[in-house]
């Protein structure tokens, strides 16, 4: 698959100066496009000299999920979350690999969290609030409706971005 112009420039940018944090997004746009191993390399690469850059952190660990490395991509975001407990972004990813995983309980509680979180920024009516049930299973409809819901929630975020 051939480079996007956007991906081309951001390489530019961080070939031209090494420091850049520019990295980060060029690892991100890797990502978005399906190139998980090339997004590890260069957020890993980054990280090196930024490690404090949680927004790469996040995409790192999103493209270690894609991979299949749950683990290290679980522990990518939980140090996400140790510095910002609410950042969005890595508690959707680590609700993700709790599902994947089949942890329904741990990706059920993830997803409360995120709901948490947007609830802080996006008002829902009061009829619009969603009871967990104490034992989540693969197919109850409460785990559907939280997912249903965080589409929502990233729909919204999408246009007024």
């Amino acid at each position: 698959m051939a480079d996007t112009p956007r991906i081309e420039e951001l390489r530019r940018r961080v070939q031209k100066d090494p420091a850049s944090i520019a990295f980060a997004q060029l690892a991100e746009e890797h990502r978005r496009i399906g190139q998980f191993q090339e997004a590890v390399q260069i957020a890993r690469a980054g990280l090196a000299q930024h490690p404090s850059y949680l927004s790469a952190r996040v995409t790192l660990g999103r493209a270690l999920m894609e991979l299949g490395q749950h683990d290290e991509a679980q522990a990518e975001l939980e140090e996400v979350l140790a510095l910002a407990p609410d950042n969005l972004a890595a508690i959707r990813a680590l609700a993700e690999i709790h599902q994947r995983r089949g942890e329904l309980g741990d990706a059920a509680q993830q997803f409360t969290a995120a709901l948490d979180v947007s609830r802080a920024e996006i008002v829902f009516p009061r009829s619009q609030e969603l009871e967990l049930p104490a034992a989540v299973t693969p197919d109850d409809p409460a785990l559907r409706e939280l997912e249903a819901w965080l589409d929502a929630i990233r729909a919204d975020r999408a246009r007024h971005v």
